[in-house]
């Protein structure tokens, strides 16, 4: 053996030696040191699988706790959807109805503007009547020369009807004289029937009061005979 090989050698048994001595090298010191590491591994997996099935549970917990006040918010926007839906309609109808109610109204407003003097109307009319009687029932061979008297009371009651027709027409009442029409009972009234061959049948022939009309709206209808059917 070289004087090399014996130095090594030494050396080495020297470094085993001090080694021991400070308790580096133990009996079994890879045994020691893997023991160790799994008994520090082992209660950390155990707090990691404890961790997570906490974790799971309390997203579970929470998923249902979300889906209960999901539901109850989704009840609670349905239920104001229709309670919407019922005020929209009735506020629509309460539209209609108003505007129903101001047409009424103004065709109402309207209608006591034209036809508010109907009643003062129909009251004059027999004024009208009158006249009328009273200028057919004098005799017109005496109105001459020799009854001066009696023919400026007959000029008089003429004027005096035509300028009552005039007021009447002014304020848009105007007779109706129907000889010779086809009858029409919204302004004509038959009092009687009377056969006549030279006219079609339900022909007026003969008028015994003249009716009149405002504004279009009948206020008397005329008395008449109608020829048989």
């Amino acid at each position: 053996m070289s004087r090399k090989t014996v130095s090594l050698f030494g050396l080495t048994n020297r470094y085993v030696a001090a080694l021991k001595s400070r308790n580096v090298l133990g009996a079994s010191p890879a045994l020691r040191f893997y023991s160790s590491e799994n008994s520090a591994q082992k209660p950390q997996q155990s707090s990691d699988s404890d961790g997570t099935n906490q974790l799971e549970n309390a997203v579970a917990e929470a998923t249902k706790k979300l889906s209960e006040e999901l539901e109850v918010l989704t009840k609670e926007v349905n239920e104001i959807k229709e309670k919407n839906d019922e005020l929209l309609d009735k506020y629509k109808r309460s539209l209609a109805d108003s505007e129903n109610l101001r047409t009424r109204l103004t065709k109402q407003i309207a209608d006591a503007k034209v036809f508010g003097i109907q009643s003062f109307c129909k009251d004059l009319l027999e004024v009208a009547d009158i006249l009328g009687h009273a200028t057919e029932a004098v005799p017109k061979e005496e109105l001459n020369d020799n009854n001066p008297h009696l023919k400026n009371l007959y000029e008089g009651l003429v004027m005096t009807k035509a300028s009552l027709l005039q007021v009447f027409k002014r304020h848009g009442l105007e007779p109706i004289n129907p000889l010779n029409e086809k009858f029409n009972p919204n302004m004509h009234e038959a009092l009687f029937e009377k056969d006549d061959p030279n006219v079609e049948p339900s022909t007026i022939v003969v008028v015994t009061k003249l009716g009149y009309k405002l504004h279009e709206r009948c206020i008397r209808p005329a008395l008449v005979g109608v020829s048989k059917s």
